[in-house]
């Protein structure tokens, strides 16, 4: 299906990059992302679609259940290793899930919202490329090390571009 392959093109993207990166630069907090570091951005990639996957299982998926692995943000190998496990694990069918929310801090439970395996992904993919905009953000500030026009942007912008260039 195209939205897996749209998820493992951004991936390979995202390790191309994460690969130029030493490991002190991959934990280096850059002062143009708040203090964070480009490991934390990916961890949070990463744990959005574990999120995703262990709700596939279970019917429900829980976004704030997210570990906060150090050793995702703080080991970019131990990182690039988990991308390429999800991308081999992308490929299930689609199937009703319940995404479970918390838009109230008194809330006892969380509300559920009926929702789709392949929305998730797309939710998912989206949500990693704007975290991979931000991560660009620190890449230059590491060095303007290089990256792909289209890292971090949205497919909708890259047709935008190319429509308004003719």
């Amino acid at each position: 299906m195209e939205l897996q392959k749209a998820v493992r093109q951004v991936f390979l993207q995202l390790t191309d990059s994460l690969n130029q990166l030493q490991p002190d630069q991959y934990i280096y907090s850059c002062r143009n992302l708040s203090g964070n570091t480009i490991g934390q951005h990916v961890r949070h990639i990463i744990e959005m679609f574990q999120c995703l996957d262990a709700g596939y299982l279970k019917g429900e998926v829980d976004y704030e259940k997210r570990k906060r692995d150090k050793q995702i943000e703080t080991n970019k190998d131990f990182a690039t290793d988990i991308l390429k496990e999800i991308s081999r694990q992308i490929s299930r069918e689609n199937k009703t899930l319940y995404l479970l929310t918390y838009y109230n801090e008194l809330q006892d439970e969380p509300e559920k919202i009926v929702t789709n395996y392949f929305r998730e992904i797309a939710y998912n993919l989206e949500h990693t490329i704007h975290h991979m905009a931000l991560i660009r953000v620190g890449l230059r500030e590491l060095g303007d090390l290089p990256v792909d026009d289209s890292y971090g942007v949205a497919l909708s912008t890259l047709k935008y571009r190319k429509q308004c260039a003719q």
